[in-house]
């Protein structure tokens, strides 16, 4: 039997449909706060994963799925979204269009070949926003909190934003120095990556797994204290529009990323939820305002974050969030003979493009058989079609819940279903998703429609 690669996984029945709810909010969210969708090549050149990320990465030396293609050319499947949005950002003029900043979204699948864990996999599908052309700490602050109000409007309540900022060039470089002055007489107490990093990006080693809990790394210098003057109070500006937008934050001066591009506000967001382990990080991102000029375009001011879908199904299925998903049709078909299938063949479509969810027969089952399948597919009502009751121009409906069953006019299934069916929206009492006393325009699941 062929399996599926090691890392990758199958998402289908009730899993499948948590995702497309979750994908959908994202998008709804997403309008809200008018950001576009973009969608990039699943695969691009080595040199754009490589010059962008950045060389002493771990996910350029280990995880990139790298390969030649039959022309001879370096190619990478991509394993995070930024650098292919940047990328269609320059080769397509975005920077050209006054409509500025450029603020999109993607929802896509990344790949990077590193151990299979929980939550962590080789073959991924995240969500991230960019916002191009905008060096406002208001932008900074509008990102991260589009980021907790999707998690909170899921129904995640626990969700806590680690910030901190590398700085600008000079504040960066001033950081590098003091890195390398602590860390030199050290070195070979570190692991064999770390004393890579220490050549090429000693930033890096901060983010070591191997080395964490080591001492030298937990007393490391801070980057908040090599800030100059200008990048300080940038920083006090990003944390002041998120007091305005009542986003609870903590300064965390260990968080660095992973990433070369990074410069300035840098962020994690987590959530407190029992069983998701030690790694409790939903998303993260930062500012990089160098990336662009780095591939080849003009110098430009970007900020974004990126959330793993996966891990955040897990995070809402271990906190035992309650989403609307749907799990019933409206109307289950039966029939018996030919005429009765060709006419439930026409009927499933007529009713279908008048927006009913509907299925029938398809395995030549017996009437027994097809009121078993009707209850395993949640059916509201059933219709069963009768050659006599047809030929009359009439159907019998049957409510699946009440047992009652009426015929009533073909002419009139329509509004019929639509007035059994379409009964409006109850008033909810009980407190909204996100944890706020939102009124009715919230677009949270117990406002959801």
């Amino acid at each position: 039997m062929i399996q599926k690669p090691k890392g990758c996984n199958d998402i289908y029945g009730r899993e499948a449909k948590i995702w497309k709810y979750v994908e959908s909010m994202i998008d709804a969210t997403m309008e809200k706060y008018n950001y576009t969708y973009i969608r990039t090549p699943i695969f691009e050149s080595t040199e754009l994963f490589h010059r962008g990320i950045g060389e002493s990465t771990d996910i350029v030396t280990k995880e990139t799925y790298d390969f030649v293609d039959r022309g001879g050319r370096n190619m990478t499947l991509r394993p995070e979204g930024t650098a292919g949005v940047c990328r269609s950002y320059v080769e397509n003029k975005m920077y050209g269009d006054p409509n500025q900043p450029v603020k999109v979204y993607y929802n896509g699948t990344m790949y990077r070949y590193e151990r299979p864990q929980s939550g962590r996999d080789r073959e991924l599908t995240q969500f991230g926003v960019e916002v191009l052309g905008s060096d406002d700490p208001m932008s900074d602050a509008e990102v991260i909190s589009l980021a907790v109000n999707i998690y909170k409007m899921l129904g995640l309540k626990e969700i806590k934003v680690n910030i901190n900022t590398l700085g600008d060039k000079e504040s960066r470089e001033m950081y590098r120095k003091a890195l390398i002055d602590y860390f030199k007489p050290h070195i070979n107490e570190l692991c064999e990556d770390c004393q890579t990093r220490f050549e090429k990006n000693p930033l890096r080693i901060l983010d070591c797994k191997v080395d964490a809990d080591n001492e030298l790394l937990k007393n490391a210098p801070k980057t908040i204290d090599y800030l100059n003057v200008a990048s300080r109070e940038r920083f006090e500006k990003v944390k002041d529009y998120l007091d305005i937008l009542q986003i609870k934050y903590e300064v965390n001066p260990n968080i660095v990323r992973g990433l070369d591009y990074y410069n300035h506000t840098v962020f994690e967001i987590e959530a407190k939820v029992e069983g998701f382990g030690s790694n409790n990080v939903l998303g993260a991102g930062g500012r990089y305002n160098h990336l662009c000029s780095e591939i080849g375009g003009p110098e430009t001011p970007c900020i974004g974050f990126a959330s793993g879908i996966g891990r955040l199904v897990m995070a809402l299925e271990l906190e035992k969030v309650e989403l609307p998903i749907v799990e019933d049709i409206d109307l289950f078909l039966m029939y018996v003979n030919e005429d009765e299938k060709k006419y439930a063949t026409y009927l499933a479509q007529e009713l279908r493009m008048a927006g009913f969810i509907v299925d029938t027969e398809y395995t030549g089952r017996a009437l027994k058989g097809q009121f078993k399948q009707a209850d395993r597919l949640n059916a509201k009502y059933i219709a069963i079609l009768n050659s006599e009751d047809l030929d009359n121009n009439e159907i019998k409906i049957k409510n699946n819940k009440t047992k009652e069953e009426e015929i009533i006019s073909l002419d009139v299934l329509i509004y019929y279903l639509d007035e059994k069916l379409n009964t409006g929206v109850e008033d909810i009492d009980e407190e909204c998703s996100c944890g706020e006393d939102c009124g009715d325009d919230c677009h949270c699941r117990h406002h959801d429609n």
